[in-house]
Protein backbone atom coordinates (compact mmCIF):
# COMPACT_ATOMS: atom_id res chain seq x y z
CA UNK A 1 0.00 0.00 0.00
CA UNK A 2 2.76 2.36 0.73
CA UNK A 3 4.62 1.51 -2.56
CA UNK A 4 1.38 2.15 -4.49
CA UNK A 5 0.66 5.95 -2.75
CA UNK A 6 4.45 6.57 -3.33
CA UNK A 7 3.89 5.92 -6.98
CA UNK A 8 1.35 8.69 -6.90
CA UNK A 9 4.05 11.23 -6.50
CA UNK A 10 6.25 9.60 -9.40
CA UNK A 11 9.33 10.81 -7.65
CA UNK A 12 12.39 11.21 -10.49
CA UNK A 13 15.29 10.82 -7.61
CA UNK A 14 16.41 10.35 -4.53
CA UNK A 15 15.32 13.32 -2.92
CA UNK A 16 12.28 13.51 -4.41
CA UNK A 17 11.60 10.00 -3.24
CA UNK A 18 12.40 10.69 0.41
CA UNK A 19 10.72 13.92 0.40
CA UNK A 20 7.30 12.01 -0.69
CA UNK A 21 7.92 9.21 1.81
CA UNK A 22 8.53 11.95 4.76
CA UNK A 23 5.01 13.26 3.41
CA UNK A 24 3.56 9.97 3.82
CA UNK A 25 4.63 9.66 6.98
CA UNK A 26 3.16 13.13 8.20
CA UNK A 27 -0.34 11.80 6.54
CA UNK A 28 0.13 8.55 8.68
CA UNK A 29 1.16 10.68 11.60
CA UNK A 30 -1.88 12.67 11.32
CA UNK A 31 -4.21 9.60 11.57
CA UNK A 32 -2.83 8.22 14.65
CA UNK A 33 -3.15 11.72 16.56
CA UNK A 34 -6.47 11.66 15.04
CA UNK A 35 -7.38 8.52 16.48
CA UNK A 36 -5.81 9.47 19.57
CA UNK A 37 -8.20 12.21 20.12
CA UNK A 38 -5.57 14.83 19.56
CA UNK A 39 -7.88 17.06 17.53
CA UNK A 40 -10.19 17.73 20.35
CA UNK A 41 -7.30 19.44 21.79
CA UNK A 42 -5.74 20.79 19.51
CA UNK A 43 -5.37 22.42 15.39
CA UNK A 44 -2.90 21.47 12.67
CA UNK A 45 -1.25 24.66 11.12
CA UNK A 46 1.72 25.62 9.34
CA UNK A 47 3.54 25.08 5.78
CA UNK A 48 3.04 21.39 6.37
CA UNK A 49 -0.92 21.98 6.87
CA UNK A 50 -1.14 24.02 3.87
CA UNK A 51 0.97 21.45 1.52
CA UNK A 52 -1.27 17.90 2.43
CA UNK A 53 -5.09 20.03 2.28
CA UNK A 54 -4.25 23.65 0.20
CA UNK A 55 -1.35 21.75 -2.56
CA UNK A 56 0.85 24.07 -1.42
CA UNK A 57 3.68 23.40 -4.19
CA UNK A 58 6.64 22.70 -2.04
CA UNK A 59 7.19 19.95 0.61
CA UNK A 60 7.51 20.45 4.00
CA UNK A 61 9.43 19.60 7.18
CA UNK A 62 7.75 19.71 10.40
CA UNK A 63 3.99 18.98 11.88
CA UNK A 64 2.97 22.01 14.04
CA UNK A 65 0.06 22.30 16.00
CA UNK A 66 -1.64 25.10 18.54
CA UNK A 67 -3.79 24.24 21.23
CA UNK A 68 -7.64 25.31 21.12
CA UNK A 69 -6.93 26.73 24.51
CA UNK A 70 -4.03 27.33 26.20
CA UNK A 71 -2.97 24.62 28.96
CA UNK A 72 0.62 24.77 30.20
CA UNK A 73 0.14 20.97 31.74
CA UNK A 74 -0.75 19.42 28.37
CA UNK A 75 0.69 16.11 28.06
CA UNK A 76 1.88 14.94 24.18
CA UNK A 77 3.10 11.47 25.30
CA UNK A 78 0.10 9.90 25.06
CA UNK A 79 -1.09 10.91 21.43
CA UNK A 80 2.65 9.88 20.92
CA UNK A 81 1.53 6.58 21.44
CA UNK A 82 -1.18 6.38 19.75
CA UNK A 83 0.37 7.91 16.36
CA UNK A 84 3.17 4.71 16.97
CA UNK A 85 0.70 2.36 17.36
CA UNK A 86 -0.97 3.54 13.76
CA UNK A 87 2.57 3.27 11.84
CA UNK A 88 3.19 -0.22 13.63
CA UNK A 89 -0.24 -1.18 12.46
CA UNK A 90 1.09 -0.54 8.78
CA UNK A 91 3.82 -2.68 9.17
CA UNK A 92 6.35 -0.13 9.87
CA UNK A 93 8.59 0.52 12.82
CA UNK A 94 9.22 4.26 14.46
CA UNK A 95 10.73 5.70 17.15
CA UNK A 96 9.61 8.23 19.02
CA UNK A 97 11.81 10.74 21.41
CA UNK A 98 10.53 14.02 23.28
CA UNK A 99 13.14 16.68 22.92
CA UNK A 100 14.67 17.57 26.51
CA UNK A 101 14.48 21.06 27.63
CA UNK A 102 16.90 23.17 29.42
CA UNK A 103 14.37 25.90 29.91
CA UNK A 104 10.45 25.24 30.15
CA UNK A 105 8.53 27.43 27.09
CA UNK A 106 5.17 26.85 25.62
CA UNK A 107 6.20 24.72 22.98
CA UNK A 108 6.08 20.95 23.39
CA UNK A 109 8.71 19.25 20.85
CA UNK A 110 9.37 15.51 19.82
CA UNK A 111 10.69 13.73 16.93
CA UNK A 112 9.51 10.81 14.99
CA UNK A 113 11.48 8.63 12.96
CA UNK A 114 11.47 5.58 10.65
CA UNK A 115 13.92 2.21 10.45
CA UNK A 116 16.32 2.81 7.59
CA UNK A 117 15.47 -1.03 6.24
CA UNK A 118 11.73 0.19 5.70
CA UNK A 119 12.67 2.62 3.89
CA UNK A 120 14.61 1.02 1.37
CA UNK A 121 12.12 -1.72 0.97
CA UNK A 122 10.01 0.63 0.07
CA UNK A 123 12.04 2.74 -2.51
CA UNK A 124 13.95 -0.44 -4.17
CA UNK A 125 13.21 -0.03 -8.05
CA UNK A 126 10.46 3.05 -7.45
CA UNK A 127 13.00 5.89 -8.77
CA UNK A 128 14.84 6.12 -12.00
CA UNK A 129 18.22 6.74 -10.24
CA UNK A 130 19.67 4.13 -8.57
CA UNK A 131 19.53 4.33 -4.60
CA UNK A 132 23.14 4.01 -3.46
CA UNK A 133 24.91 4.68 -0.48
CA UNK A 134 24.26 5.38 2.78
CA UNK A 135 20.56 6.93 3.24
CA UNK A 136 20.17 9.46 6.45
CA UNK A 137 17.31 8.83 8.27
CA UNK A 138 13.85 10.53 7.74
CA UNK A 139 13.13 12.57 11.05
CA UNK A 140 10.17 14.51 11.40
CA UNK A 141 10.02 16.94 13.99
CA UNK A 142 6.53 17.37 15.88
CA UNK A 143 5.72 20.98 18.01
CA UNK A 144 2.65 22.12 20.14
CA UNK A 145 2.30 25.35 20.91
CA UNK A 146 0.34 24.92 24.65
CA UNK A 147 0.13 28.73 25.45
CA UNK A 148 -1.22 29.85 22.26
CA UNK A 149 -2.23 33.26 21.01
CA UNK A 150 -5.83 32.94 20.42
CA UNK A 151 -8.64 34.39 17.93
CA UNK A 152 -8.05 31.98 15.57
CA UNK A 153 -10.68 29.80 13.95
CA UNK A 154 -10.72 26.24 12.37
CA UNK A 155 -12.07 23.71 9.95
CA UNK A 156 -12.27 20.02 9.15
CA UNK A 157 -9.75 19.21 6.47
CA UNK A 158 -10.70 15.39 4.88
CA UNK A 159 -7.72 13.12 4.58
CA UNK A 160 -8.08 9.73 2.51
CA UNK A 161 -4.88 7.66 3.45
CA UNK A 162 -4.20 5.89 5.06
CA UNK A 163 -7.98 5.56 5.50
CA UNK A 164 -10.46 8.47 5.72
CA UNK A 165 -10.61 10.60 8.63
CA UNK A 166 -10.49 14.30 9.36
CA UNK A 167 -7.99 17.02 10.86
CA UNK A 168 -8.78 20.37 12.31
CA UNK A 169 -7.01 22.96 10.91
CA UNK A 170 -6.44 26.65 11.12
CA UNK A 171 -8.61 28.44 8.24
CA UNK A 172 -6.27 29.73 6.06
CA UNK A 173 -6.62 33.76 6.93
CA UNK A 174 -4.98 32.46 9.97
CA UNK A 175 -2.76 30.09 8.33
CA UNK A 176 -1.61 33.17 6.28
CA UNK A 177 -1.55 34.96 9.92
CA UNK A 178 0.85 32.58 11.17
CA UNK A 179 3.41 32.57 8.26
CA UNK A 180 3.24 36.48 8.52
CA UNK A 181 4.21 36.30 11.46
CA UNK A 182 6.95 33.85 11.36
CA UNK A 183 8.18 35.80 8.59
CA UNK A 184 8.14 39.01 9.95
CA UNK A 185 9.60 38.28 13.23
CA UNK A 186 11.67 35.16 13.39
CA UNK A 187 14.33 34.98 15.75
CA UNK A 188 17.10 33.36 13.17
CA UNK A 189 19.69 36.50 13.25
CA UNK A 190 21.21 35.98 9.69
CA UNK A 191 19.65 33.16 8.42
CA UNK A 192 16.51 33.48 6.47
CA UNK A 193 13.95 30.80 5.37
CA UNK A 194 12.69 30.82 1.53
CA UNK A 195 10.46 28.90 2.65
CA UNK A 196 8.31 32.16 4.09
CA UNK A 197 8.62 33.89 1.30
CA UNK A 198 7.76 31.01 -1.53
CA UNK A 199 4.35 30.59 1.23
CA UNK A 200 4.02 34.77 1.34
CA UNK A 201 3.99 34.81 -2.64
CA UNK A 202 1.51 31.47 -2.85
CA UNK A 203 -0.92 33.04 -0.22
CA UNK A 204 -1.01 36.63 -2.33
CA UNK A 205 -1.42 34.43 -6.13
CA UNK A 206 -4.27 32.71 -4.38
CA UNK A 207 -5.73 36.32 -3.21
CA UNK A 208 -6.23 34.75 0.69
CA UNK A 209 -7.09 37.58 2.91
CA UNK A 210 -4.73 37.84 6.17
CA UNK A 211 -6.46 37.84 9.34
CA UNK A 212 -5.10 41.11 10.78
CA UNK A 213 -6.27 41.26 13.72
CA UNK A 214 -4.55 37.55 14.55
CA UNK A 215 -1.72 38.42 13.38
CA UNK A 216 -1.54 41.45 15.80
CA UNK A 217 -1.85 38.89 18.87
CA UNK A 218 0.79 37.00 18.13
CA UNK A 219 3.02 39.53 17.21
CA UNK A 220 1.87 41.12 20.56
CA UNK A 221 2.45 37.26 22.08
CA UNK A 222 5.61 37.36 21.17
CA UNK A 223 6.75 40.66 22.65
CA UNK A 224 7.19 41.77 18.99
CA UNK A 225 4.57 44.50 18.62
CA UNK A 226 3.65 46.65 21.62
CA UNK A 227 0.43 47.70 20.19
CA UNK A 228 -3.14 46.22 20.80
CA UNK A 229 -3.89 47.12 17.11
CA UNK A 230 -2.56 46.67 13.96
CA UNK A 231 -2.89 48.47 10.84
CA UNK A 232 -2.77 47.21 7.03
CA UNK A 233 -0.39 50.54 7.04
CA UNK A 234 1.89 49.09 9.88
CA UNK A 235 1.86 45.45 8.14
CA UNK A 236 2.97 47.13 4.98
CA UNK A 237 6.24 49.23 6.59
CA UNK A 238 6.81 45.86 8.06
CA UNK A 239 7.19 43.72 5.05
CA UNK A 240 8.97 46.42 3.01
CA UNK A 241 11.49 46.94 5.66
CA UNK A 242 11.88 43.22 6.03
CA UNK A 243 11.96 43.11 2.17
CA UNK A 244 14.91 45.77 1.74
CA UNK A 245 17.22 44.38 4.32
CA UNK A 246 17.24 40.41 3.23
CA UNK A 247 19.85 38.29 1.06
CA UNK A 248 17.52 36.85 -1.67
CA UNK A 249 20.12 34.79 -2.92
CA UNK A 250 20.02 33.00 0.79
CA UNK A 251 16.52 33.43 0.29
CA UNK A 252 16.76 31.21 -3.38
CA UNK A 253 19.12 28.69 -1.83
CA UNK A 254 16.97 27.44 1.01
CA UNK A 255 13.94 26.93 -0.79
CA UNK A 256 15.44 25.38 -3.91
CA UNK A 257 15.27 21.41 -2.39
CA UNK A 258 11.80 21.69 -1.62
CA UNK A 259 10.46 22.95 -4.72
CA UNK A 260 10.62 20.98 -8.42
CA UNK A 261 10.84 23.85 -10.52
CA UNK A 262 13.32 26.12 -9.17
CA UNK A 263 12.99 28.57 -12.89
CA UNK A 264 10.09 29.83 -10.58
CA UNK A 265 12.53 31.96 -8.39
CA UNK A 266 14.03 33.95 -11.22
CA UNK A 267 11.85 36.41 -10.51
CA UNK A 268 12.53 36.93 -6.99
CA UNK A 269 14.09 40.26 -6.60
CA UNK A 270 13.25 43.09 -3.75
CA UNK A 271 11.02 45.04 -6.81
CA UNK A 272 9.23 41.79 -6.76
CA UNK A 273 8.33 41.61 -3.51
CA UNK A 274 7.38 45.07 -3.59
CA UNK A 275 4.97 44.92 -6.06
CA UNK A 276 3.94 41.81 -4.94
CA UNK A 277 3.21 43.05 -1.90
CA UNK A 278 1.34 45.73 -2.77
CA UNK A 279 -1.96 42.73 -3.91
CA UNK A 280 -1.90 41.48 -0.24
CA UNK A 281 -5.60 41.18 0.61
CA UNK A 282 -6.13 42.19 4.84
CA UNK A 283 -9.05 42.07 6.77
CA UNK A 284 -9.20 45.60 7.59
Amino acid sequence: MIREWLELYKPENKLQADQALREIMQEIALAGLGRAGFFEKAAFYGGTALRIFHELPRFSEELDFSLLVPDPEFDLQPYLDGMKVEFSALGISVNMSGKSKAVKTNIESAFLKADTAWRELTLKDITRQELTGQMPEIRIKLEVDTKPPLGFTTEENLLLKPYSFYVKCFSLPDLFAGKMHALLFRKWKTRVKGRDWFDLEWYIRKGVTLNLDHLQKRAFDSGDWKNKKMTRAQLMTLLTEKINNVNFDNIRQDIKRFIPDVKVLDIWTPKYFIDLIQKLKTTK
